[in-house]
């Protein structure tokens, strides 16, 4: 897959995911009628986007690792939620978080610079 391929993958896995999330707070399963604050977790995820739509690789690198936490929280509540409809949405979430995660690895290892190597001397 090319740079550009990966880049547009993965900002469109973070945008869904961004979506994903304001839909699963607000309308679809929230934790409380109405809409819950969890819904406030999609700003957390507008940090990383300016960069990975400008494709800068530092971004892409500690992404990758930010996108842990929401993988985690997908994990956790796909198995403790008893609502069925939260249970797909946290599933929908691991599977977006997942898509991002492998995107964004790839996209930093397929623009880095050779660099030469060091000697010990």
């Amino acid at each position: 897959m090319s740079e550009r391929h990966l880049l547009w993958l993965a900002a469109a896995s973070l945008i869904s995911l961004i979506l994903w999330t304001l839909a699963w707070e607000l309308w679809l399963a929230p934790l409380r009628p109405g809409g819950s604050l969890l819904a406030l977790k999609a700003v957390i995820l507008l940090l990383p986007l300016r960069g990975v739509l400008a494709g800068k690789r530092y971004t892409y690198q500690w992404a990758s690792m930010f996108i842990l936490f929401f993988f985690g929280e997908g994990v956790m509540r796909a198995w403790s939620d008893i609502d069925p409809t939260s249970r797909l949405m946290a599933w929908g979430e691991i599977v977006w978080c997942t898509v991002f995660f492998v995107t964004a690895i790839y996209y930093a290892k397929a623009t880095r610079h050779s660099q030469p190597r060091r000697t010990l001397s």
